[in-house]
């Protein structure tokens, strides 16, 4: 039997924060933030998903009494940012941007040590919308952007015979070809800017994303109108690598993995070699 178990604790708060330094004028300020930069407040409904591993105490069969990490999780997370103005109340970001990046390290060294010497924190997931979250893990921080695009594809191999494509693949080698609303997750991994907090700029990242692939992708029968599959299945495996290659080396950031969601039942994933 393993050892070491992990286990993973769902918590939440509701926070507001800008994107502004009060010592900089409004053109440095926009420079730094583009359309995020306001000296107004706006706020989020954050999900945060904290993993710790440890032992199996022989005694309680538990890593960690959730009881206890849940006042860890109270301490160092909701009665820290819940319902507050995160640039004003929370000393640490009254002079530093409080981007996903920033309060994933912030987190981090909070609950890491509060956590009784037999458990370890080994990954954070911050959720700060349902198109945009970020993740530390073992110190290393990545940042994940969603995005859809709606296309049709037919599944046939040119290798193969018509009664053999039809065996294969069944009612999706249909000559017509079906539909799928697709979610593109796009990860990127890299460190927080000084000034900024953030990584990249997402606008950058959003431009580049949408021009390579959802401009190409959206609304489009990928077999008919894109050529690169044209003489290939069109699966969504082979899909997920055309992306992952038509972004890498493309973003402002490394690229580390994308993620391919072609229903709610099948999700596909290219990463970058570690």
């Amino acid at each position: 039997m393993r050892d070491q178990v992990t286990l993973t604790r769902r918590v939440s708060f509701s926070s507001g924060h800008r994107y502004w330094i009060a010592s900089l004028g409004e053109e440095q300020n926009r420079a730094l933030f583009g359309k995020w930069a306001s000296p107004f407040s706006h706020g989020h409904n954050y999900v945060l998903d904290v993993s710790v591993v440890g032992s199996v105490d022989r005694s309680t069969g538990m890593v960690i009494n959730i009881k206890a990490l849940d006042a860890v999780l109270q301490a160092n997370v909701v009665a820290d940012l819940d319902q507050k103005s995160i640039n004003d109340q929370v000393p640490e970001f009254s002079d530093k941007a409080p981007s996903l990046e920033n309060l994933l390290l912030y987190l981090a060294a909070r609950i890491a040590r509060s956590l009784p010497p037999q458990t370890k924190l080994l990954a954070l997931r911050l959720e700060e919308s349902p198109l945009l979250y970020g993740e530390w893990e073992n110190g290393k921080l990545t940042l994940t952007r969603s995005y859809e695009f709606a296309a049709s594809h037919r599944l046939n191999s040119p290798d193969l015979t018509p009664e053999q494509n039809v065996e294969l693949y069944g009612k999706c080698n249909n000559p017509a070809g079906h539909g799928h609303n697709y979610v593109l997750e796009v990860t990127v991994q890299g460190s927080p800017d000084p000034k900024t907090g953030m990584m990249l700029p997402i606008d950058e990242m959003d431009h580049m994303v949408e021009k390579l692939v959802i401009d190409r992708y959206d609304h489009r029968h990928l077999n008919v109108d894109l050529d690169e599959y044209k003489n290939v299945p069109a699966t969504s495996e082979v899909v997920a690598q055309h992306i992952f290659e038509a972004l890498d080396g493309k973003l402002p950031a490394k690229l580390k993995r994308i993620r391919l969601q072609e229903t709610a039942r099948n999700v596909f994933e290219v990463s970058a070699p570690e």
